[in-house]
């Protein structure tokens, strides 16, 4: 699978030489701004840049990759991607397995002035390896993993479901933008320090609610990608799998040990990520002894897209609903 996808993204690079070779003329260079370019992989990065640049945002060119809301875990550049992260002036990404491909498209950039944020880097030693909890189902074998010369550590990469590691990420974001753009540094940092007073305060209520809370525990018949989240809070929790999983279908082992834990724990609801199938958290809840629980999503933000922020969808605000959905399920 790692030399499929190296084979297409070097092709991919090639086309996208090719045709930076054509825009060598005097259109492109007329048409060349002074705008400052910004290069999101996900929406919490893209979200973060708009909040620093604040009114100065409709002066930049802000960029997310995902943009319809694809997954991280299986996303690849096309070409254009490609050009727009090899001038860009700032380059924002995750980090981990799921960004192998960064490296190989870094090679490709033209602006060597570019700064470059790896989300998992500015954290360091707050990231955490994928775990596997009781009655999670443990990911299938494949041929490329057993053709692997060693196996690597993998960490989970939902580094933005914690608040906690929100303030550091939109703070070093904050510090590069002030550099590339030092003539509006004084907007930045006080549209900087504003933000993260607001993720306090949410980070605040989350540790509130975690703490009055009647339960301790949350289950899930989906992916979890919230470990940070209830690491934070000190909250256990029950997944089908793990939150990087490429998993879909749990076996009658999973299903029945966590239909067993929410009879056991007497928990309210089971919960979901974003999507529109929830086969699992359904079946499980059928396999309760009242299968009256109820099913209640958590957006892990791995599918907003750039019509929800037409809509006004923000970090902020979808971590606030999480935090409704929290509430329910641990009382």
């Amino acid at each position: 699978m790692k030399k499929t996808t190296a084979l297409v993204l070097a092709l991919l690079m090639m086309m996208s030489g090719l045709v930076g070779c054509g825009k060598k003329n005097d259109t492109a260079n007329a048409d060349k701004t002074d705008k400052l370019k910004v290069v999101t992989t996900i929406f919490p990065e893209y979200d973060w840049v708009k909040e620093i640049l604040g009114e100065k945002a409709g002066d930049a060119e802000i960029t997310m990759l995902l943009d319809k809301g694809g997954d991280l875990h299986s996303y690849q550049p096309t070409a254009d991607d490609i050009d727009k992260i090899a001038d860009c002036d700032l380059f924002i990404y995750v980090g981990g397995e799921s960004d192998d491909w960064v490296k190989d498209a870094l090679k490709n950039s033209t602006n060597k002035d570019m700064k470059v944020i790896n989300l998992l880097d500015v954290l360091k030693d707050s990231i955490k390896t994928e775990e596997t909890k009781p009655g999670m189902q443990a990911e299938e074998e494949h041929e490329d993993d057993e053709n692997d010369e060693h196996e690597e550590k993998e960490y989970d990469e939902h580094v933005w479901l914690s608040l906690k590691n929100a303030k550091p990420l939109v703070e070093k974001i904050s510090e590069d933008l002030q550099e590339l753009d030092p003539e509006h540094k004084e907007i930045y940092a006080s549209n900087t320090k504003a933000y993260v007073k607001k993720l306090s305060d949410l980070d605040a209520k989350y540790r509130e609610t975690a703490d009055t809370a009647k339960r301790k525990t949350v289950l899930f018949g989906d992916r979890f990608p919230f470990r940070y989240l209830t690491d934070d809070y000190g909250l256990n929790y029950y997944a089908a799998f793990a939150g990087c999983s490429a998993e879909t279908e749990a076996s009658f082992k999973t299903v029945s040990f966590l239909a067993k834990k929410v009879d056991e724990l007497k928990l309210p609801c089971v919960l979901t990520i974003e999507g529109n199938k929830h086969k699992i958290a359904e079946t499980i809840v059928k396999n309760t002894a009242e299968k009256n629980q109820k099913v209640l999503t958590m957006d892990s933000m791995q599918s907003t897209t750039l019509k929800d922020v037409d809509k006004s969808a923000t970090y902020l605000s979808i971590m606030e609903k999480n935090l409704s959905v929290l509430k329910k399920a641990l009382n």
